[in-house]
């Protein structure tokens, strides 16, 4: 039988528009809102907060090699200092036509790093959303 574990990174009661109206930086929290919204229409799912910084969308079971077995978020984004970073959680690795089209961003497994939204396309970040979803689907027993 499978042990459950529980990341540090766990869903909590937050409020998440309460944590967006927290962000001192206009900017960024002008981009969190926009985010907000799109994840929001992108996954018709109600946002929940995943530890202090990071709103995420739906729910997945994944299980280690060890046999271990946790719950994390589908999808979500978090308004870091440097800018918004948006996590899709089957990663980016198929997603380079997409990305091509998106505008200036960095890349990391699951991670997407934008300086700001300026030079985004919006459109775009909604197909990765529901892409990543979909492909989320296809391998993991899902919450959403």
């Amino acid at each position: 039988m499978a042990k459950k574990i529980k990341l540090k990174t766990s869903k909590t009661n937050a409020s998440p528009n309460a944590f967006l109206n927290s962000i001192s930086d206009e900017r960024l929290r002008k981009d969190s809102k926009t985010l907000l919204k799109l994840f929001k229409d992108a996954t018709d799912m109600k946002p929940k907060m995943w530890g202090h910084s990071i709103i995420g969308f739906g729910e997945y079971t994944y299980h280690r090699s060890n046999g271990d077995e946790g719950q994390f978020m589908a999808c979500g984004f978090s308004p870091r200092k440097s800018g918004p970073t948006l996590y899709i959680m089957p990663g980016y690795t198929d997603y380079s036509s997409l990305l091509e089209k998106l505008g200036p961003h960095r890349l990391g497994k699951s991670c997407l790093y934008l300086k700001s939204l300026d030079g985004i396309d919006l459109k775009v970040v909604t197909k990765l959303i529901q892409v990543g979803l979909k492909d989320l689907k296809k391998k993991y027993e899902t919450n959403f």
